[in-house]
């Protein structure tokens, strides 16, 4: 039977879609029409919680792209906020580094002397800079809270995330709805990694996805009880707002039900570095044909205190991963991952246009593909070395793929990524 409506409702109609599909755009359906977050004792809980993540700041910085940047005392971080770090001393720096770090080659890391990878930057930096005895906390704002489904899951990504190579049947790929392809290494024990990735700018499809490039250090089962620490950048607009691209850290200890979180979103990690921004985009990023930019990311264990340390290129030791946060991961890792993920949502019913890495299959090469190079392990001696039998991992290689390689100046590498829905990935 056919609907009629007199002119009034029909404007009111008109009014109140417009209104919800602007909610939409803006990612902010929690505040729509009572929404999640409706109710005083939500509202509360938000501003608990926020009150919890930022702490009172010495300075604060406006980043170009909206951020604000608080450096807050190195003492008062979140991960003060956890009950066995309330009588913690801070380790300023850590007892050793892998061997091999500092005489690593120095030779050319471009495929071509003229057009090799450049420096890179945060963007925060453009307008300040952090003062000894600070850390750089990117504030919190409660729009961020608003777009989680909850407070609970705010920071947190969702169970069964890590790629696990032996079980590439579809059942599991929609299931958990996480693409990935990667190069890989499992069979003996590991006590860190390291990797240099380029970075770009890939394109989401829906605010509920994202799209990251990380290395994975992995202990446990892929079940209930898997240990996780992860590092890379990645573009998340539920997490942050924004398509910006963002250095990020992550760890669980029980396969991502109850522990762990995004940079410093809970108690965990602890930094110690005032120049580095969990969080914070990355400046500038590479463009298809043009210049190539990236960056190098090392995660150890300290051998004498079995914390687990992470340094942003050359110069910047972030901070580390306490050894009690872990299970398996107190002794050692069982299986290295570097490589790219997205989120396949199947909105439409079709497989997502999100891209992985820059959004083209490896065979286009250098300044056209997203790039790992001079893939390095650490051993049980604490020393740098290339790993032995790098397997690689994909759920789907007409989506997103991943090709391995050696050189000499590059040594271990891959290229990796696609563009998600095309011709041959319906």
């Amino acid at each position: 039977m056919a609907a009629h409506f007199s002119s009034g409702k029909r404007k009111v109609n008109v009014v109140v879609l417009s209104k919800l599909f602007y909610c939409l755009l803006v990612f902010m359906v929690p505040l729509c029409y009572g929404g999640r977050f409706s109710t005083s004792h939500q509202k509360f809980e938000v501003q608990k919680h926020l009150n919890r993540l930022n702490k009172p700041p010495l300075k604060s910085i406006k980043s170009p792209d909206g951020d604000i940047i608080d450096c807050v005392h190195i003492s008062h971080q979140p991960a003060f906020d956890h009950p066995h770090l309330k009588n913690h001393t801070i380790q300023m720096r850590p007892n050793y580094h892998p061997e091999g770090l500092f005489n690593e080659s120095k030779v050319s890391t471009s495929k071509k002397s003229n057009d090799g990878p450049k420096p890179i930057t945060q963007l925060w930096h453009l307008s300040g800079r952090c003062p000894e005895g600070t850390i750089p906390i990117r504030r919190t704002s409660r729009e961020d809270i608003l777009r989680a489904s909850s407070v609970e899951s705010f920071g947190k990504k969702k169970h069964r995330t890590t790629p696990q190579p032996r079980s590439a049947d579809p059942d599991l790929i929609n299931q958990s709805g996480h693409q990935h392809a990667i190069a890989y290494v499992e069979g003996d024990k590991y006590y860190g990694a390291k990797a240099t990735m380029n970075v770009w700018e890939p394109r989401i499809q829906q605010p509920n996805e994202f799209s990251l490039s990380q290395l994975w250090i992995l202990g446990g089962s892929f079940a209930q009880d898997l240990n996780s620490i992860e590092a890379g950048w990645q573009v998340s607009p539920d997490l942050y707002g924004d398509f910006n691209s963002r250095l990020f850290t992550y760890w669980t200890s029980d396969a991502y039900q109850a522990t762990g979180c995004y940079n410093l979103l809970c108690s965990g990690f602890i930094q110690i570095n005032n120049e580095i921004a969990m969080g914070a985009s990355i400046h500038p990023v590479s463009g298809y044909h043009r210049s190539q930019y990236d960056i190098s990311i090392l995660v150890w264990k300290d051998p004498k205190e079995g914390n687990w340390w992470m340094q942003f290129g050359n110069d910047y030791v972030v901070g580390y991963w306490p050894a009690f946060l872990f299970s398996y991961l107190s002794d050692s890792a069982s299986m290295i991952e570097w490589g790219g993920e997205v989120v396949n949502s199947e909105a439409d019913g079709q497989h997502t246009t999100t891209q992985m890495g820059s959004g083209h299959f490896p065979e286009e090469g250098f300044g056209k593909a997203s790039y790992f190079r001079n893939i390095h392990i650490v051993d049980g001696s604490n020393n740098l070395r290339v790993p032995d039998d790098i397997s690689t991992f994909t759920e789907q290689s007409s989506c997103y793929d991943v090709q391995t390689g050696k050189s000499g100046g590059w040594g271990n590498y891959f290229y990796y990524g696609g563009p998600g829905r095309n011709s041959n990935c319906p």
